[in-house]
């Protein structure tokens, strides 16, 4: 097999991996309260919806809000910054350390 035809063969691959990860993000069944459209519009832009309650055992209130905000400030996640605080209190009222 040729270098170019290696090179299209580990495309497909990596592009079938790709969307059978996407596929899988699907599977994650976030709690339905307010705010979880502005979660799933803006979390998912850069990571599975999965991280959200494998964190929840470990952050609160003002943890959430850290990580909200690093997510904007640092990685650039598309957070609008009307869209903090209801994203907060529905990761920390659904999600949040007790």
């Amino acid at each position: 097999m040729g270098t170019t035809t290696r090179s299209a063969a580990a495309l497909a691959a990596l592009a079938l991996a790709a969307g059978a990860a996407h596929a899988g993000e699907e599977k994650v069944k976030l709690k339905d309260a307010p705010g979880l459209d502005k979660v799933r519009g803006v979390c998912v832009a850069c990571h599975s919806l999965d991280y959200i309650p494998l964190n929840s055992p470990f952050l609160d209130e003002k943890q959430w809000r850290g990580e909200v905000n690093k997510m904007a400030k640092v990685f650039g996640a598309p957070v609008k910054p009307e869209d903090v605080d209801p994203i907060v209190a529905y990761l920390a009222k659904n999600y949040g350390r007790r």
